[in-house]
């Protein structure tokens, strides 16, 4: 792959027991911002969303999905990245899409962090945390070192047209145990905190990991690409309208002639006629 594509790429140290995750996404983050107009603050936290949630479902061990969303009572009132365990992305904020600060993570305070997880087969667990602390990542540890037995930390970073990321997590023990395995892990997460956020968005996954971590053997595993994907459908849409009263889709197509639905995340538009006012039958019928 080329230098700086969107790409999540693993990586392990062979003598502790920590593994980690390196991930880089441009044209994806374009492509899912492109369907609102966000100011640059949204921009760059929907980004830091977007590395989170690639970051995390890397975890993912079935097909499914990551859900990373925060609501609010503020300006911005969510804000939501979703990724499969194919790192496809979509994601989008809703309430004032202009606001704007020099800490994005502020248009959230006083909110609250969800992470979702469905499995294709319908399972589905999910997590809440206060946003108390200064950034999405610090919230972020906050919430594995409440759920997670494995210590975990993140490094985020975006400036709207870009994002990038950082993931260590401890593995089992094996290698080490007691305060030698302690000590390994916190001198791996003082090496990773010189990481500065020009360095995260700037560098390649090969670069930024020799700059880091060039006296420690690490094993590289290849890159895999991060994508833009909207899961919606035109049969998706159909199910939404037949949700509608039959009376009112018959005033919708008596005043317009037909039903038209746009999806917020990807900007598709389905079109409809008369063939959604036997709902049953519209899946078939649609084309």
């Amino acid at each position: 792959m080329s230098p700086l594509t969107d790409s999540s790429q693993r990586f392990l140290f062979d003598e502790a027991d920590v593994r980690g995750e390196a991930v880089h996404i441009t044209g994806a983050l374009g492509d899912m911002l492109a369907n609102q107009t966000y100011s640059h603050a949204l921009k760059s936290l929907l980004g830091e969303f977007a590395a989170a949630a690639v970051l995390i479902s890397n975890n993912l061990k079935y097909e499914g999905r990551i859900i990373l969303q925060a609501r609010s009572d503020r300006d911005v009132s969510l804000v939501m990245v979703e990724c499969s365990s194919d790192r496809h992305i979509r994601g989008i904020a809703q309430g004032d899409l202009a606001a704007e600060t020099a800490d994005p993570i502020t248009l959230l305070t006083g909110g609250q962090l969800v992470l979702t997880v469905e499995r294709e087969a319908g399972q589905r667990y999910q997590g809440i945390i206060a946003l108390e602390q200064a950034s999405l990542a610090e919230s972020l540890e906050r919430y594995f070192a409440q759920s997670e037995q494995l210590g975990t930390r993140f490094w985020l970073a975006s400036d709207g047209t870009q994002s990038a990321g950082l993931m260590l997590q401890q593995l089992p023990e094996q290698m080490a145990e007691g305060e030698a395995r302690k000590e390994q892990w916190n001198t791996l997460c003082l090496l990773t905190e010189t990481v500065r956020s020009q360095e995260l968005l700037g560098l390649t996954s090969e670069e930024l990991l020799f700059k880091l971590y060039r006296d420690e053997t690490v094993t590289v595993y290849p890159p895999a690409s991060i994508l833009f994907k909207c899961r919606c459908s035109r049969e998706r849409s159909a199910d939404a309208i037949a949700l509608l009263p039959e009376s009112e889709r018959e005033e919708i197509l008596a005043e317009q002639g037909d039903i038209t639905t746009t999806c917020e995340l990807c900007g598709t538009t389905y079109r409809f006629g008369r063939e959604v006012l036997t709902p049953q039958s519209a899946a078939r019928t649609l084309h």
